[in-house]
């Protein structure tokens, strides 16, 4: 079992490798480019036009492709759908293909390394486990609203952990939506576009960064409250008498309860 699982991990490696070469040594981000996209605009709208189906799939085969081995060329890829498909058509078409691909890209990077990754870095890693099992939602929600964030980048650290497929998917789709829909109405107004940086601008990208933070400030925010909920059913007491209180009465207990004043002492203060 052990032997099939390993061979599998190569030949899915291999795949990855061959197809990730193929891509750039015949060059074929030249065709995933501004200029190339705006050039054949009017085949893509005719084509689409003639077979709307065949072209969907075609589209959404190609943008799972690119996302799910991590390759450039997404950004142009979501700006063609709005360019070809229209505003509303082309999200609903985006964020399907984008979460797909996304989760593959997810998957890949777990099957690959992640034993790897939890066996060799196994203690250093426990925290970050509890974490992403705590508030490991908040904080990928938190990320995918963030353009500054590549979201390839995202795609493989998270299949790096524990965190569960079914959230990540859900959770990506939801929290990559706003981009996707302001990158799909671009795609509207192609011709005026000189550049895919030009499309978020530093204030809409401080926006999305505020909207990102506020998913973990609200996390940090309900467990304060939660806290203080549960802590006032209790009065706190002007002042403390002691600043130690030791359970057990071991060996171990009676030297910790010691203190300066003890002087030898066999019992504590």
């Amino acid at each position: 079992m052990l032997k099939k699982s390993f061979v599998a991990k190569i030949i899915l490696f291999l795949s990855v490798l061959i197809l990730a070469t193929f891509f750039f040594i015949f060059d074929l981000q030249r065709y995933l480019s501004l200029a190339a996209l705006k050039s054949n605009l009017l085949v893509l709208q005719t084509y689409h036009t003639q077979q709307p189906i065949r072209s969907i799939s075609i589209y959404m085969l190609l943008y799972i492709g690119v996302t799910a081995i991590s390759l450039p060329g997404a950004g142009i890829l979501t700006l063609a759908g709005g360019a070809v498909f229209g505003l509303w058509k082309g999200v609903i078409i985006v964020s399907f293909a984008s979460t797909i691909g996304a989760t593959l890209a997810f998957l890949i990077a777990r099957l690959l390394f992640r034993d790897f990754i939890q066996n060799r870095f196994m203690e250093k890693l426990k925290t970050v486990n509890r974490g992403i099992a705590k508030e490991g939602a908040f904080y990928l929600f938190g990320l995918r609203l963030m353009p500054i964030f590549p979201f390839f980048i995202i795609n493989i650290v998270m299949g790096l952990t524990t965190f569960p497929t079914h959230l990540f998917a859900l959770i990506s789709q939801a929290g990559m939506l706003p981009a996707t829909i302001i990158v799909i109405n671009a795609g509207q107004k192609i011709s005026e576009l000189d550049s895919i940086q030009g499309i978020f601008s530093p204030s809409i990208i401080f926006a999305f960064t505020l909207l990102g933070i506020f998913p973990l400030i609200a996390s940090k925010g309900l467990s304060i409250i939660q806290s203080q909920r549960a802590m006032s059913a209790y009065k706190k007491p002007e002042k403390f008498d002691y600043n130690l209180v030791v359970i057990g009465a071991g060996a171990a207990g009676l030297v910790s309860s010691h203190c300066s004043n003890c002087k030898g002492k066999s019992r504590p203060c």
